[in-house]
């Protein structure tokens, strides 16, 4: 298992009664969503934020990580995309073992915020855990290996899909086959499109990032 480096903001070590995970994407690093904490902390008090770095550097460019290589965009097989999901499902859930203990947390007191290949990585690791978390946000991104999720999820937490309708990167209607897939396996499925916006999070987008966390964290 590789280790993961991260940021960390909100409350003091020992004093967070919720942790907030954010995921980034491909070709980013953590320090790109940790930034949201800002936004959010004012409006989820007694919170701990924290973002780690992908383990991989970014083979398709960028400044930043890759959680698996993109055959489109950096050139890799098939093969290589899967072994790479597999690595980072294993590495993620080892990050988020070790900051539950770290801050002395359930998981039932842990969310996950991934955007676009963090949002994949997110809703591939959330249902396979053996306890539920709070609940998921994905945003811009979509679900990894859909035709397996039924079989696979040992969890079903509290979904939450948000995408740009113009979104040029990841497709919008990756929101709706994952939201199929989703509802299809029993998860409880929300879905929030941004109108007019691209491959980002508009403020709307954030907004209701915002209500989701306040109501399934408590």
């Amino acid at each position: 298992m590789r280790e993961l480096q991260f940021g960390r903001k909100g409350v003091a070590k020992g004093q967070a009664k919720a942790l907030v995970v954010f995921l980034h994407g491909y070709g980013a690093d953590g320090a790109d969503p940790l930034g949201l904490a800002d936004v959010l902390a004012p409006h989820l008090p007694d919170t701990a934020f924290v973002a780690p770095d992908a383990p991989e550097p970014c083979r398709g460019g960028g400044y930043g990580y890759q959680w698996f290589p993109i055959p489109r965009m950096d050139g890799s097989s098939q093969a290589e995309a899967d072994a790479g999901i597999d690595a980072a499902s294993a590495d993620l859930n080892a990050y988020l073992d070790a900051r539950l203990a770290a801050e002395g947390l359930t998981p039932d007191r842990l969310a996950l915020v991934g955007f676009s290949q963090g949002a994949m990585m997110s809703l591939h690791v959330a249902p396979r855990r053996p306890v539920p978390i709070a609940g998921v946000v994905a945003i811009s991104g979509r679900l990894l290996r859909p035709e397996r999720l039924r079989a696979e999820a040992v969890v079903k937490p509290p979904i939450l899909l948000v995408h740009g309708d113009q979104d040029p990167v990841v497709p919008f209607d990756s929101m709706g086959m994952a939201g199929d897939a989703l509802v299809t396996a029993g998860f409880p499925t929300f879905a929030h499109v941004m109108k007019g916006a691209a491959h980002g999070i508009a403020p709307d987008g954030l907004g209701v990032t915002l209500q989701f966390l306040k109501q399934n964290l408590g």
